[in-house]
């Protein structure tokens, strides 16, 4: 299958996004494999071949509740993708050694340069306020670099944070960052006087240097045990 015009060729791979309100994406698996999990598969040319991919540390995915089971698909022809969900697809590219940090579930597809594992939320206020669940998956290039392709729920914007600097976002307002930034769970409650009733907000408050994602939409994802 020939690659489409207007395609990305970008870590030795050719895809294109197409669709705005739930978005697909398109990968050319005849250059180089990629991986993704099962239920995010749209359609494949018939003689792209799919595979289990082996996961390291099965047992420890099983314990954490993360992903154990995930297909691989290799050439020739082209395979799509969808998380059937209105939202944004977002390439990320990876240099060789570098890292991304991803809310669960959010993750559509990744090239073979990729190692997929999974980081436990640092601190306890994080992990019971924090809306982000007890782990964070990880995204790492090899020494080659790769591609990571995540679904963000609404529109999808980037911000980098200097050295220090911070904003404090929705818990689930935020889709990926780097390693770099630190992430803490705060919280304000406020007191109506007149009816002596309790608001309460709370965000993450996430601190450079470094990239974060974010996503307009709030939605709470079901846990997918696979």
């Amino acid at each position: 299958m020939t690659t489409k015009v207007g395609a990305d060729v970008v870590a030795g791979v050719s895809y294109h996004l197409d669709g705005e309100l739930a978005p697909v994406l398109t990968v050319d698996v005849s250059q180089r494999p990629v991986f993704f999990e099962q239920h995010i598969l749209f359609w494949k040319h018939p003689d792209t071949r799919i595979s289990l991919k082996p996961m390291p540390g099965a047992f420890k995915r099983f314990v954490a509740g993360v992903q154990m089971f995930i297909l691989q698909a290799s050439g020739p022809g082209c395979i799509a993708f969808s998380r059937n969900a209105v939202g944004h697809i977002v390439p990320i590219r990876l240099a060789p050694g570098q890292s991304i940090h991803v809310r669960a579930h959010q993750f559509l597809a990744a090239t073979d340069t990729v190692d997929y594992g999974f980081e436990t939320v640092p601190g306890l206020l994080n992990k019971a306020m924090g809306e982000t669940g007890v782990f964070l998956d990880r995204f790492s290039a090899g020494a080659e670099e790769g591609m990571v392709w995540l679904h963000g729920h609404g529109n999808v914007f980037e911000k980098t944070l200097a050295e220090g600097e911070s904003i404090e976002v929705q818990p689930l307002g935020w889709l990926y960052k780097d390693p770099s930034v630190r992430m803490e769970t705060d919280s304000a409650t406020f007191t109506s006087g007149v009816f002596g009733a309790n608001t309460n907000f709370i965000f993450n408050r996430l601190t450079g240097p470094g990239r974060v994602g974010l996503q307009s939409m709030l939605v709470h994802t079901q846990t997918e045990h696979q």
